[in-house]
């Protein structure tokens, strides 16, 4: 089974889709001059890309390989896999630096196509970037050139099947390059869903799902992504790699784990094995308010360790409930005042949990604050990228940065990143926090700032990442929760391991990449 229709591309140089793309309305920006100051600085109109350095008898081989129309140099195809989409690439790109702008875009159309692909990369030296959706915001789309005969983005839109969907075991095998929605179109075929919903989930793929260790907006009720897979498919430079012959097995260290999390610099996931939930047939989105975070945090605790999660629980602190930047139309808008907690049901049958969760809640100090804004939330899941985009527009920077760490470590942790976020930012910065993804053990914590743009934006933001991510690791957490390493967090990440495990990962590389050409320059402190 294949999609009937192909997602769209996403705009070069903004979020998503092209004819999304809008001027932050009259009303927004008053506001915004009021708090922040407006400068317009629109995107460079004439963008001029590198011409590929590949040799062109290089490019032939592949034509051989794959046929002509998918080994493709044009510029605006190029454009379109030239990093990812961070506030950093956005930046480049609106100034018309597409330097990263990979010599020509392959599309293969079978995982023997990919180890094909994988082969004469080997043999004619030449980087390979595994392409999806393209929504890294972590420069996990930029591989280093240096030493390479050319760098080649490895698109994988062909490969958009559910090749198989079990309804005895309730799993399914998905190829790489379905997009969120049409991998749930397919499934939903059979009555089924992954319920698998990033921000990123309109454009990201199934492969860049497990490759990123992605987490989505559900995850309280149906886990993070890499918990949903039981199975992948591998090209790698030394062959093809299978896992996952059984839901659980004794069978050594289980190498998903190596995979999941690898950013296509070990190899190329070729299909993914998940699995798959029916489709509920009641959905409820509601909002709590409580007077504080820490109060609102210490709820989510208890529902996580009490067996209560719903399937979606969000907590916003108090400058995030306020400004609610999470919304086009609701930015400045009335504040509900405190804090800000969505709680969804899904199931067949929610009555049940939702009134325990409903009890717990209200003893904890919660207060109903009714469906509609539960609703309007639902609706707008995936809106806040857009806004991102018209306040650049604007001349204010706009990032987010994401960490987790254990429960007792919460205050520290938050009070840590947010003062350097504010500190590196300025007085005239905003600083919001929420908490999307919770366990037993701890909870993620999730920054979107936004501040009047300097000069140098890009050294802006360069010293405020710098400063925040050490805090993460100066507060014994994660430099990332879901985000995955790219090229941004290798520094930290080396930190965070430490130097055994750094070897740990370089002995990797070697022993499935030992000519390197797989995505270098990222993940691999």
């Amino acid at each position: 089974m294949t999609p009937e229709h192909t997602a769209s591309e996403m705009h070069p140089s903004r979020w998503g889709d092209p004819a999304a793309a809008t001027a932050l309305p009259e009303a927004t920006r008053g506001l915004v001059e009021l708090a922040l100051g407006v400068r317009d600085t629109p995107a460079a109109s004439a963008v001029t890309l590198p011409a590929p350095s590949i040799d062109a008898a290089i490019l032939d081989d592949f034509r051989r390989l794959l046929g002509d129309e998918h080994v493709l140099t044009e510029d605006d195809v190029r454009r379109l896999r030239t990093r990812g989409k961070s506030t950093p690439d956005l930046l480049k790109q609106r100034i018309g630096d597409l330097s990263d702008a990979p010599d020509a875009v392959v599309r293969p159309g079978s995982h023997d196509d990919v180890q094909a692909v994988i082969e004469l990369a080997v043999r004619h030296h030449v980087a390979l970037v595994p392409f999806g959706g393209g929504t890294s915001v972590t420069g996990g789309l930029v591989a280093r050139r240096e030493g390479f005969a050319g760098v080649l983005s490895l698109d994988l839109v062909r490969m958009k099947a559910a090749r198989e969907v079990d309804t005895v075991s309730m799993t399914a095998v998905l190829e790489p390059g379905l997009r969120g929605p049409e991998a749930e179109a397919l499934l939903a075929e059979h009555g089924l869903m992954l319920g698998h919903y990033p921000q990123s989930f309109q454009f990201a793929s199934i492969g860049g799902f497990a490759a990123t260790r992605s987490s989505g907006q559900s995850s309280a009720g149906y886990g993070r992504f890499d918990s949903m897979v039981v199975g992948l498919t591998v090209a790698t430079p030394q062959g093809t790699l299978e896992l996952g012959s059984a839901p659980a097995n004794a069978a050594g260290p289980d190498l998903r784990e190596l995979v999941l999390g690898s950013e296509g610099a070990f190899g190329v996931i070729t299909a993914v094995k998940v699995r798959v939930k029916k489709v509920p047939a009641e959905k409820v989105y509601e909002a709590w308010q409580f007077a504080s975070f820490a109060e609102g945090s210490d709820a989510m605790r208890h529902l996580a360790q009490n067996g209560l999660l719903p399937t979606v629980l969000r907590l916003s602190d108090e400058n995030e409930t306020a400004i609610n930047l999470s919304s086009q139309d609701n930015v400045g808008g009335e504040s509900v005042g405190g804090c800000l907690m969505i709680v969804g049901h899904e199931g067949a049958s929610i009555a049940g949990r939702r009134a325990l969760v409903t009890e717990a809640l209200t003893s904890l100090g919660g207060t109903p604050a009714g469906e509609e804004r539960g609703r309007a939330w639902a609706e707008g899941r995936f809106h806040a990228p857009y806004l991102r985009d018209s306040m650049l527009d604007v001349g204010v920077l706009v990032e987010t940065l994401e960490t987790a760490t254990f429960w007792s470590n919460r205050d520290r942790l938050y009070t840590a990143v947010r003062d350097a976020l504010s500190e590196s930012l300025g007085e005239k910065s905003l600083v919001l926090c929420h908490i999307s993804h919770v366990y037993e053990t701890g909870c993620s914590l999730y920054f979107t700032v936004a501040a009047p743009q300097a000069d140098d934006p890009l050294a802006q933001w360069d010293l405020a990442k710098q400063k925040a991510s050490q805090a993460m690791i100066d507060a014994g957490a994660t430099i990332t929760h879901h985000h995955a390493v790219g090229t941004d967090h290798k520094p930290w990440l080396a930190q965070e391991i430490g130097p055994v495990g750094v070897s740990i990962l370089r002995s990797v590389k070697a022993g499935l990449d030992p000519s390197g050409v797989l995505n270098p320059g990222v993940l691999i402190p």
